[in-house]
């Protein structure tokens, strides 16, 4: 018999299909619009991906990180902002499980799918008070965020004269959007601006992101007051899973571009010959198509190596590193059609280009950069 929150963890990659049908029919809507249509926002929260991450005393499935990945996959094969936002809701809901517990129960007191979305770099001002904290400025970027109900916001607060970051969950209604996401890929996201003007946080609405680092469970992973289970997605450093996450978008958008481009490319060649006789035609399908592959294999090891119970350092700078290379082939094999897809891959019309832009700026985010987790892999291997 399964059990109901296997069951549940399960749902999303199912899901995702239904997810992808609605990102595909809007996909332009978003590119033009800068964000994400309601109808893919809703379809995003009613697939799950909010409530992904969610504790299971709270009504979510504490799901895995190897669903999610294959969730991400699919939706982005159809339209990369969604996906991205999807990944984003999920993600930001498994760094509110860092929350003390009375924020959780107030976050997700209605239900598990509420829609939040984070800031990860330290941005505006905090000031400590007796109550808790007082922030004001302005936090960027954060995707989804014209969908969300509560923003994640880091700050640095001083500890023994150093600063140190913290997260601060904020409602809604205390906060303002502003529309700052201008961009040549992944408009669709709607990566915007919130501004802040002395809202008081409270102290239980706050954490230090020592435990999201290293992966110590925080109020989501300990044995709770009643026998509350522990949340194993919540016990994985941010290294093993950051870059992984990030990379799934890229990744699925290399697998649509592959094949649409194989779809259209597939009656003519070049020099006349039916594409299946072209060697050109012949090499950018099968070079495209084995790079994708690796590039997928790639992120569910990483996935897998996530959701085994025991992430040592070692799988954690694999999984980053792997990350990293994966998005660098979803690179290479956008680029390759593109430029196979002449000039008619750069009509506005035509979503190939959509798809290199969208990969190229995904490819470009600091947890996806080369240097840096071959940095964290070197210096595991070698030391120092």
């Amino acid at each position: 018999m399964t059990h109901p929150v296997v069951a549940e963890a399960n749902r999303l990659p199912l899901s995702s299909a239904g997810v992808a049908e609605v990102a595909a029919r809007y996909a332009t809507d978003a590119d033009r619009d800068r964000r994400l249509t309601k109808n893919v926002a809703d379809a995003l929260l009613d697939a799950g991906f909010a409530r992904h991450f969610v504790p299971v005393r709270h009504g979510g499935p504490a799901g895995r990180f190897g669903d999610l990945i294959d969730a991400l996959l699919t939706v982005a094969e159809e339209c990369t902002s969604a996906a991205w936002c999807g990944m984003i809701f999920a993600t930001s809901a498994r760094m509110a499980g860092y929350l003390p517990e009375e924020a959780q129960r107030e976050i997700w007191t209605g239900g598990p799918d509420v829609s939040m979305a984070a800031a990860f770099v330290p941005s505006g001002n905090v000031q400590e008070d007796p109550a808790g904290w007082r922030l004001s400025g302005e936090w960027r970027f954060l995707s989804g965020v014209d969908h969300a109900d509560w923003a994640l916001l880091c700050g640095t607060v001083p500890v023994d004269g150093r600063p140190a970051r913290r997260f601060f969950a904020v409602p809604r209604r205390d906060y303002r959007v502003k529309d700052v996401w201008f961009t040549v890929g992944m408009r669709g996201t709607g990566s915007n601006a919130v501004v802040l003007d002395d809202v008081r946080v409270p102290r239980h609405r706050s954490f230090d992101d020592g435990a999201l680092m290293k992966g110590q469970g925080g109020q989501a992973g300990q044995e709770g007051q009643g026998g509350n289970p522990r949340s194993p997605c919540h016990e994985v450093p941010l290294l093993a899973v950051a870059a992984p996450l990030f990379a799934a978008p890229a990744v699925g958008a290399a697998h649509g571009a592959l094949r649409r481009w194989s779809r259209s490319a597939g009656g003519q060649g070049g020099h006349g010959l039916p594409a299946a006789h072209d060697p050109r035609a012949q090499e950018t399908l099968t070079r495209s198509a084995a790079e994708a592959d690796i590039a997928r294999l790639l992120l569910e090891r990483a996935g897998q190596a996530a959701d085994s119970g025991a992430v040592t350092h070692a799988l954690a700078v694999r999984n980053a590193r792997d990350a990293a290379v994966a998005a660098e082939l979803a690179v290479a094999v956008v680029d390759r059609l593109f430029r196979a897809g002449g000039t008619g891959a750069q009509a506005e019309t035509n979503p190939l280009q959509r798809s290199w832009r969208d990969v190229f700026a995904v490819a470009s985010h600091a947890a996806l950069r080369f240097d840096r987790n071959s940095d964290h892999f070197a210096r595991h291997v070698w030391g120092g």
